[in-house]
Order: structure tokens, then C-alpha cells, then sequence
């Protein structure tokens, strides 16, 4: 009878998992393991655009807002990163040019940046004020510097000069790689570096972004990164903070030569050649204005996204297998305004009280698992996750919720991934899932019940 027990498992495995060699020839490095469980992270956006709001580098090539305009005499990182990390955020990205091409650096390329403005007299550097408040609060500092288009030195997506010269094109490729070089030699180690809009290679009038990025910081996660480095990350295709669903890891490209992101459907593809993952990006301040809610604007603090929008973007990005990437605005004085500040921290706050403890959880590899409870269970969330070091290899699952003694089906779905959160209502005496569908043999490093 035993063996009879056994020889029927044996085939029942057969069928839901075909083979136990797996295809998962793309896996993701060390650096995006670290990366999805960092979940996490803001981008804070502080400009020209913060002090001229009328800016805009498109309307007059030849107009730049005066140098003088700069000067936040209260600037503090290290209130920048507190707000951060009361979000839940363990990691923050620092953008450091954007595209009036000023510098928060006193990068020696050029004159137009903080060593000529009357802040600190010419002598500071954001940059690495930035660096030092993320290694003194506990994030991992990442660095946003745009190569696809400059107001100061007339340059427009995708990286090119807009005379079309070509002595101007290299002029403008040496005084970014001079910048890049800046940025990621001399400030430590980078979480993530940021290429909005892509990066213009070789072929296309551009330079070896990719060699450079390998020489000074191999191990930083690079989104939208040259075409061949191995810890890209991908846009998902809004700035809302949403991800689509399904959302897969995996993909059939990654950057284009063009410098454009070309992933063949904003869903990636579970059986494609890279790990390339998503991040969600989206400013706190609802994207009503010039610059989309990125940057500060005078008599716009009612503008904040609610907690239950917040909520439903956390569960619609960090829940569909991607980085939930916030956008933080700094005001003329050089902080966080107050009521950005306590939003972030009413955020932090939600996350934690409602993911932070779980009724239970399991963990476990297989096609079944069950969690039973004393007795039932109201219900509000229900947490999956795959061991991703071995791969996406969930391809359709169902969760089922015991009710007075009968299985009824409560959802189901495909990408899981690094994490997925289904929304539930209900009470139950037990929850189990079922793993309909998947590339080899699954590894559940999760199940919980919130």
C-alpha cells in the first residue's frame, strides 16, 4: 500500500513538474537578490526647476536659469534620509543632474553647478552630504545622473547635441563620462545608478557607458543600464507606481541600441533570456504640474497622495514582483517639507502594522502548502514568495481559504516572483496553495497570512 502511495505521488509530480532540469539560464545576480529584498526606495529630485518652477530647458536653448538662484540655507540630508527611512525605504537614489544639466556637485566639467552658487559660499557638495546621511541612517545611496539630454550644454534625448555637430557631440560625450567618472569614483560604493531615458552607445554617436559602469561600479543595480550588464533593471512603463500584472523578471531584452528600453511587452516574459526586474517609480505629490510632482512647487502640500493610494501602489508594485520607488520633493529652503515628512512616516507606519507581524507563515518547496490556524481567521492580505535565487518558476497558482469545513477558491494568478500580495476579504480556518502550473519544481520562501 505504501508503495502504491508513493508510486502515485511520483507520477502526480511528473505531471505538474515535467522536468527537474529547469531552464533558468537567467537567474539573477548577487546584486538583484539584494535589490528585491531592499523593496523600498526614494528618489529625491532637487533642481533649478526648485527656485525658476517656470523653467523649461526645451523653450530657449539659450536661457539658463542664473546661478545666483541657488541657495538653500537650511539644506539638510540628513533630514531628507530620516523622512526616507520612516517610508520603510532602505535604499534612496539622489538625483544629481537632471536635465538643466545643473550639477549638486562641484564637478570639475564644467562651471554650471553648486561651486558657483552662493550656497555655502561655492564650498558644498550635495553629493556627498547625501552619501554620508545614507551611511549614517543605514540606507544604501544610489545616484540618478541624466546622459540623454542637458539645457546647459543643448543637449536632448537620446544624448545628443542638438546642432547635430559632431565635434560638440564628443566635446559633450568627454564632460559626461568626466561627470560619471565623478560620481562613481569618488563618493564609495553605489546602490544604484540611474539612466533615465537609457544610455546612447557607441554606435550611435555615444561612448562605452558599459565598460566605464564595470571599471567603477560593477556591483550596483543600473536601471534602464547599457545593453550586456548583468544587474539591469527595468521602467514598467508609467510613472504612476504601478506595475503591470502579470510582472515578470525575466525578459527579452533589456536596453536597446538605441538607447531606448525595448522589453517586448511592459509584462517582461517568464521564459526570456534576462533577468531584468521592474521598478515602479512615482512622486508622493500627485503629478498635476510642470515636472509631474517631482519637484517642489510653491501652495502644492495638499497635493500628497493619500494613505490609501499609497497602500494600493505598495501592493500594486512591491505586490507585482518589482521596487516601489518614491518620489521626494525638496523645497528652497533644502528640505522635505513638513507635511511630506509626516505622510512618509504615516506610510512607514501602515506598512509596518500591516505586514510587519503575520498570523502565520510557511515556508516550503512543492506543488501544496497549507497553513491552518486555531481557529478562523479574519483576513485582509496573503503574502507569496519564491526563492528567486532558484529562479521564477511558478507560472499559475490558486489560493483556496478553508470556511466551515469547505475549500472555496479566494483568487488566483501567474508571476509571483520575489513577491506577490493578494488583497483578500474573509475569515477562514486555513489557507493552502496550490501551485497549478510551473517551470520545474517550486520553492516557496513565503506563505503568510496578514
Amino acid at each position: 500500500m505504501r508503495k502504491l502511495k508513493l508510486l502515485t505521488f511520483i507520477l502526480f509530480a511528473c505531471v505538474i513538474f515535467p522536468s527537474a532540469k529547469v531552464n533558468q539560464h537567467a537567474l539573477p545576480s548577487k546584486a538583484q537578490l539584494q535589490w528585491a529584498d531592499s523593496e523600498i526606495g526614494v528618489l529625491i529630485h532637487f533642481d533649478m526647476p526648485t527656485f525658476e518652477p517656470e523653467y523649461d530647458f526645451r523653450k530657449d536653448w539659450n536661457y539658463h536659469p542664473d546661478l545666483s538662484i541657488f541657495n538653500p540655507k537650511e539644506l539638510d540630508t540628513d533630514q531628507w534620509i530620516k523622512a526616507a527611512k520612516s517610508a520603510g525605504a532602505t535604499y534612496a537614489v539622489l538625483v544629481a543632474k537632471h536635465c538643466s544639466g545643473f550639477s549638486l556637485w562641484p564637478t570639475k566639467a564644467h562651471p554650471y553647478s553648486v561651486k558657483n552658487t552662493p550656497w555655502r559660499n561655492g564650498k558644498g557638495d550635495i553629493v556627498k552630504d547625501f552619501i554620508a546621511s545614507c551611511i549614517k541612517y543605514g540606507l544604501r545611496p544610489g545616484i540618478y545622473a541624466s546622459t540623454t539630454a542637458n539645457g546647459y550644454l543643448k543637449v536632448d534625448n537620446p544624448g545628443k547635441v542638438v546642432s547635430g555637430n559632431p565635434e560638440e557631440q564628443q566635446k559633450y560625450n568627454e564632460i559626461v563620462k568626466m561627470q560619471l567618472t565623478e560620481l562613481w569614483s569618488e563618493y564609495g560604493k553605489l546602490a544604484e545608478v540611474w539612466f533615465d531615458g537609457g544610455v546612447l552607445p557607441p554606435e550611435k554617436g555615444g561612448f562605452d557607458v558599459l565598460a566605464m559602469l564595470k571599471k567603477y561600479q560593477p556591483e550596483a543595480i543600473a536601471f534602464q543600464g547599457p545593453y550586456g550588464y548583468e544587474n539591469n533593471i527595468r521602467w514598467v512603463g508609467n510613472e504612476e507606481g504601478v506595475a503591470p500584472y502579470p510582472c515578470w523578471a525575466r525578459a527579452d531584452s533589456t536596453t536597446s541600441a538605441s538607447g531606448v528600453v525595448e522589453i517586448k511587452g511592459l509584462n517582461g516574459n517568464p521564459e526570456g533570456q534576462f533577468w531584468c526586474p521592474g521598478e515602479s517609480d512615482f512622486p508622493l505629490r500627485l503629478n498635476s504640474s510642470f515636472q509631474g510632482g517631482w519637484f517642489w512647487h510653491k501652495d502644492q502640500d495638499d497635493q500628497l497622495r493619500s494613505l490609501a493610494e499609497l497602500n494600493d501602489k505598495y501592493c500594486k508594485s512591491v505586490g507585482r514582483n518589482t521596487n516601489m520607488l518614491l518620489g521626494l520633493v525638496v523645497d528652497t529652503r533644502g528640505l522635505v517639507p513638513e507635511p511630506d515628512v509626516k505622510r512618509l512616516g504615516e506610510f512607514g507606519n501602515m506598512v509596518s502594522k500591516d505586514y510587519a507581524q503575520p498570523l502565520a507563515s510557511i515556508a516550503g518547496k512543492g506543488a501544496l502548502l497549507e497553513l491552518k490556524f486555531k481557529s478562523s481567521q479574519p483576513l485582509t492580505s496573503i503574502v507569496i514568495m519564491e526563492d528567486i535565487a532558484k529562479g521564477e518558476r511558478i507560472r499559475e497558482y490558486e489560493l483556496y481559504g478553508l470556511q466551515n469545513g469547505v475549500w472555496n477558491m479566494i483568487s488566483k494568478g501567474t508571476s509571483v516572483g520575489h513577491k506577490r500580495i493578494e488583497r483578500v476579504k474573509g475569515s477562514y480556518e486555513a489557507v493552502k496553495l496550490s501551485i497549478v502550473k510551473s517551470e520545474g519544481f517550486p520553492f516557496i520562501r513565503k506563505l503568510a497570512c496578514y
